[in-house]
């Protein structure tokens, strides 16, 4: 010992270290908030204890929760000498136990038993609760925001969002006096926005993943953590959402757990598909296609990779050259626990529900019908294997009954283009000559809706490039050239196109061609969604931006046969309008198919960023140059509730209907030239106030002195007038005697 009560290293050891230890100390954890008593165990005999802890334990890591069989006791029934229907489960820690019970209660076991876990701690707690029923105090109602406020606008219009910049605005559509910004915010996404089907939320995209927005006040509704995601895709009925990153899921230690988050299951995939009311996740799949054999890379994803049925009952996906898998909603199980084996497949759609399916389902859901519910029905195609043609097939589901086949020979590509309302089918077949030099179309299309499904085959010369159904409508429209540079474009030269409309010729059952409009550089079509009214657009040009709008119906004034008088013989397609806006990226039509919105984005280029709307006869309504402009979306309207009967009544009346509007402009119109009458009367009034205040403020003298020295001068000036006479040109003409 060194001197002074010092060791020899010179550390005193009367030093009081107990803060420094109190502040420092491990904390171990002894409780028992890591055990998890599970209900609902079958009562066995001890012979069977393993095999039943085996398959606990592979449930349990189903659900994300894994444990070990040895991790588990079994308390036994000294009398009866078996189980007593429960067991403990020890996990790791107390975040494991809460995710268990999270994910594992109110799991069936088998078909007489359910799993209901519990905290070890919480027994203990409530063991001695007073049982005696006290009633609870009802919680305070409060009003939820209705999601579709926007549909009781009382001026009827729609809503457009804007995204320039950080900023995002939402906009009322309408007359110049009720165009408006709804809502703004800045920073409301860190990728893109994008609204779900039905026009109910609005999503936006974070490095955390997708956030839901509605209401009139614009509140989050739900959220789904899907670090990074870059591409989502709602269901047709808004009950679903998939995700995808094009990073893989990596759930780190001590990441948060539950059915609203990753588990470790999930790690390495990229798509996973969530229920939108719940925020659950069902599942989750990868993306990535595997490297061919020989170290080809990796096939181009598709978007969406996940393609869902019309009615939101299944959605599937396609393995290439092998299956399709189709997984009911909302357990995500494979239907009939296989897949669809196909050969070479490469693509398939789902057929679109129309109205006369969707009034059939009413009517067997009221038992107004006595028919069997309507299946769901899926075209694929495979192409070329040796000496099997091409082949595309229409298929009935869940039965998985073949409908239809059709063979194709010297195919280099299908397309699959359903019609809306799934009457018809059409399959754009790129064929190749035998020396393959050359690539020419072909047009197979499906009559669904007919016995037998019979196909009209359209031949054309050239290759199509744009094709595009009228909505709820027999007719079709295509962008065709034969320009010899399509294929390899180079800077500054705008491709050569022809635009063709098709019709159905009821009498003969065959497609018709109405109208060809040749030397176009268009290569963009635009329905609206009411039909009749088309677009034809040059879009992704930097030296042509030309929009044309057409009516196929001008000759019809008849509003309420419309629908059903069709012009087939090409007569009443008539031109209405020209209209340009350099360097358009994006066109899209409202949901009532009377005004248009073309924009230039900041994301593809950044020339004269901004957008235009347009009638739908080509007259420009607003333009709006704005620096780095993203996007523009218009909110899509759910299906209309009216009946076919209540609708035709509509259009019956709309002269007096139209009436009523016109008054309603003609008092806005009224209202406003008061208005401007009272603003500038009101400015006189100020000009004639302040006049009179000025000459208050320079005095009488003053203004009386100088009024009058300038009124002497000018009696003291003389005035002289000098007339002069000038000669401008002088002739001299001899007269015949």
């Amino acid at each position: 010992m060194a001197p002074n009560g010092t060791t020899q290293n010179g550390i005193d050891e009367d030093i009081d270290y107990s803060d420094l230890e109190e502040k420092y100390q491990v904390q171990f954890d002894e409780g028992f908030d890591n055990v998890v008593v599970v209900d609902g165990v079958p009562v066995i005999d001890p012979s069977k204890a393993e095999k039943l802890l085996a398959r606990i334990s592979k449930e349990f890591s189903k659900k994300g929760a894994p444990v070990k069989p040895d991790d588990m006791f079994i308390p036994w029934d000294e009398q009866t000498g078996k189980s007593k229907g429960f067991i403990f489960v020890e996990f790791k820690n107390a975040d494991d136990a809460a995710y268990a019970i999270s994910a594992v209660h109110g799991h069936p076991f088998d078909s007489k038993h359910r799993f209901s876990l519990n905290r070890f701690t919480d027994i203990e707690r409530y063991a001695n609760l007073d049982e005696t029923y006290v009633d609870p105090e009802p919680e305070p109602f409060v009003q939820k925001e209705h999601l579709r406020a926007f549909l009781a606008d009382p001026q009827g219009r729609d809503q457009y969002l804007t995204y320039r910049g950080d900023e995002v605005e939402i906009h009322w559509h309408g007359k110049p006096s009720q165009s408006e910004v709804a809502y703004k915010r800045t920073n409301w996404t860190d990728l893109y926005a994008s609204w779900s089907p039905l026009g109910t939320y609005l999503a936006s995209l974070h490095r955390p993943g997708v956030r839901l927005w509605g209401g009139p006040s614009w509140s989050g509704v739900q959220r789904f953590a899907h670090p990074l995601v870059r591409l989502i895709d709602f269901s047709p009925n808004e009950n679903y959402l998939a995700t995808w990153s094009h990073d893989p899921i990596v759930v780190p230690e001590g990441a948060q757990q539950g059915p609203q988050y990753f588990s470790p299951e999930d790690e390495g995939n990229n798509i996973a598909v969530w229920d939108i009311k719940t925020g659950n996740l069902l599942r989750t799949f990868p993306s990535a296609y595997p490297e061919g054999e020989d170290g080809a890379k990796k096939q181009q994803m598709q978007w969406p990779a996940l393609k869902w049925s019309p009615d939101d009952k299944y959605v599937a996906r396609v393995t290439p050259a092998q299956q399709i898998s189709v997984y009911e909603l909302p357990g995500m199980g494979l239907v009939d626990k296989k897949s669809i084996k196909i050969e070479g497949v490469v693509d398939f759609e789902w057929c679109p529900l129309g109205d006369k399916d969707k009034e059939e389902d009413l009517k067997i859901a009221t038992g107004k019908s006595n028919k069997k519910p309507r299946e769901n029905m899926l075209a694929y195609w495979t192409p070329e294997v040796a000496n099997q043609p091409a082949r595309v097939t229409l298929l009935q589901f869940p039965s998985r009954a073949i409908l239809r086949q059709k063979n194709l020979f010297n195919v280099s590509e299908c397309k699959l283009y359903w019609q809306n309302q799934g009457d018809f089918l059409c399959v754009k077949v790129d064929r190749h000559t035998k020396t393959k030099k050359s690539i020419f179309c072909n047009l197979e299309i499906f009559m669904v809706r007919e016995k037998d499904y019979p196909v009209e085959v359209v031949e054309l010369k050239d290759t199509v490039t744009d094709f595009s159904w009228e909505p709820k409508g027999e007719r079709f429209a295509i962008v065709s050239t034969s320009d010899p540079n399509y294929g390899n474009p180079a800077p500054g030269i705008t491709i050569k196109t022809d635009v063709s409309f098709y019709g159905l010729e009821r009498s003969k059952g065959n497609f018709k061609l109405l109208r060809t409009l040749p030397g176009r550089t268009s290569n963009t079509i635009r329905w609206s969604p009411k039909g009749r009214h088309v677009v034809l657009g040059t879009v992704g040009s930097t030296s042509k931006s030309e929009l044309e709008f057409w009516d196929l119906d001008f000759n019809n004034d008849d509003i309420s046969k419309r629908e059903v008088h069709k012009d087939e013989s090409g007569n009443g397609i008539q031109h209405l309008g020209t209209g340009d806006h350099y360097a358009v990226t994006d066109v899209e039509w409202d949901p009532s198919g009377r005004y248009l919105a073309t924009s230039a984005s900041a994301w593809r280029h950044t020339i004269e960023n901004g957008y235009a709307i347009w009638d739908f006869r080509g007259q420009e309504i607003e333009k709006q140059i704005l620096d780095r402009f993203k996007q523009l979306l218009w909110r899509p309207r759910p299906p209309t509730l009216l009946t076919k009967e209540q609708q035709r009544q509509i259009r019956r009346n709309l002269k007096e209907y139209s009436r009523q509007f016109d008054e309603e402009d003609a008092a806005e119109e009224s209202n406003i030239s008061a208005e401007l009458i009272a603003q500038r009367k009101r400015l006189v009034d100020e000009w004639n106030a302040w006049r009179l205040r000025c000459k208050e403020e320079m005095g009488p003298e003053r203004v009386r002195g100088p009024a009058a020295k300038l009124e002497q001068e000018d009696e003291d000036k003389e005035e002289i007038e000098v007339w002069v006479d000038e000669v401008i040109e002088q002739i001299e003409e001899e007269v015949a005697e």
